[in-house]
């Protein structure tokens, strides 16, 4: 366990002066300045929600997936974007050390499918409030107010104003967060602050979101959830899928959700016509040969049985007349009826269900945000920026993200722990 585990107890800082001044209160925010207040650092985080850390509430659907169980470079496989940036951080503050953060702090966690940390409680509000209280705990102050520039003199950060307040403090920590869901207060302000002190700000975009699918295909499935089906992403021109795993995934009125779905997001670019689609593998444990040899079986057993009642034992209910209007093939035919070419047909449905990307959800509905502060402005070692000294970015705002799993709220830790420690 490389963190600290004990708080000391502080009086709690002058709100307008202070040695760190840390801009948003979410996880990567309370984290940084828990961390900071530990080393003996006199902390004030300003937030401008009615309370820190509701962004927390909403991840891993109100059960807050913490991090993964899993180690440093196995989080850096699922950053799609500028993973050697996290290298030093990761090093210095792995998966390992987040679960034994909030076990000290009185949160018992659990491992679920896919090395998913939660809570033993499944309540996210546990994780928030221990971070709350931790933070209070060590003496930080917590105002709300909305800092709207920051004070910059001589090349260097000094401080922050909001509209009616002036903070002053030896390092200035922008820990806004990006622009997903901003009724947890994640409205993109910091990219703006970045400007400021001139920064690049990459494009920002949404990223773990619902996929928009152009086939109603969808629609006709919705609300089927496929617990053990292979997704791959493919571009147009290219054999070689961008993105392909083993998981869950849904169906919904305008496409698809679900883990799978939220993680290949993350791989797309500009969406022109036709220029990506998803395969889904119904069938992902047998192979092409295995599952006809399947089908043979089925249609031994029971050669009067029309093809929809057939499919029942392979298939979901709702998946049934999707594969069988897509095959060409008559419902009402008997399985003993089938050609070897309709039986090819139907097996190669079920290994690659073939959909069309026409878009994406809002950012509103994304669960993070796709770029944001230029990591080459931004040394990896203290999250420092390279430009202004005394300015620091963390968590979000950064241009960096990774898959669904827990691997984001380990970014924020990582990164809030390099930040205090830097």
């Amino acid at each position: 366990m490389r963190s600290r585990t004990a708080a000391p107890t502080r009086s709690r800082p002058d709100a307008m002066t202070c040695d760190r001044l840390i801009i948003g209160g979410g996880a990567s925010g309370l984290f940084c300045a828990v961390q900071a207040a530990w080393l003996g650092e006199e902390v004030t985080v300003v937030e401008h929600s009615k309370r820190v850390g509701q962004k927390i509430l909403i991840t891993g659907k109100g059960r807050c997936n913490v991090t993964n169980n899993c180690d440093a470079a196995t989080v850096m496989k699922n950053i799609p974007r500028n993973p050697k940036f996290m290298y030093s951080a990761l090093s210095r503050f792995a998966p390992e050390d987040t679960m034994a953060f909030f076990e000290s702090l009185g949160v018992p966690l659990k491992t679920e499918r896919g090395n998913r940390v939660f809570p033993v409680s499944d309540k996210a509000e546990d994780i928030r409030r221990a971070l709350e209280t931790a933070a209070r705990d060590a003496g930080v102050r917590i105002v709300r107010d909305k800092i709207t520039s920051l004070i910059i003199e001589e090349g260097k950060c000094t401080g922050a104003r909001s509209l009616t307040n002036e903070y002053r403090a030896a390092k200035v920590v922008v820990a806004t967060g990006g622009k997903s869901y901003p009724v947890t207060g994640s409205e993109g302000a910091g990219y703006e602050l970045a400007r400021q002190a001139g920064h690049t700000v990459t494009e920002i975009r949404p990223s773990l979101v619902p996929i928009v699918i152009k086939e109603r295909d969808c629609a006709d499935m919705m609300g089927l959830s496929l617990r053990n089906c292979t997704l791959s992403l493919y571009e147009a021109g290219r054999d070689k899928p961008l993105y392909t795993e083993l998981g869950e995934m849904l169906f919904t009125h305008f496409g698809m959700s679900g883990p799978l779905v939220l993680s290949a997001s993350a791989h797309l670019g500009d969406i022109a016509p036709d220029k990506y689609r998803i395969t889904i593998d119904l069938k992902p444990g047998l192979s092409e040969q295995k599952l006809d040899e399947r089908v043979l079986r089925d249609i031994a057993e029971f050669p009067n049985r029309d093809l929809s009642n057939l499919l029942r034992r392979l298939l979901p209910a709702k998946a049934i007349p999707v594969v069988i209007k897509r095959s060409g093939i008559e419902p009402f035919r008997k399985g003993n009826q089938l050609t070897a070419e309709e039986r090819h047909r139907l097996v190669t449905l079920l290994k690659g269900l073939d959909f069309t990307v026409k878009g994406l959800r809002p950012v509103e509905e994304a669960i993070i945000t796709r770029g944001g502060v230029s990591v080459d402005e931004v040394s990896p070692k203290a999250m420092e920026s390279k430009l202004i000294s005394g300015l620091y970015f963390i968590g979000e705002v950064l241009d960096v993200d990774a898959y669904t799993g827990g691997f984001n709220l380990q970014i924020a830790f990582a990164t809030a722990y390099a930040c205090a420690n830097g």
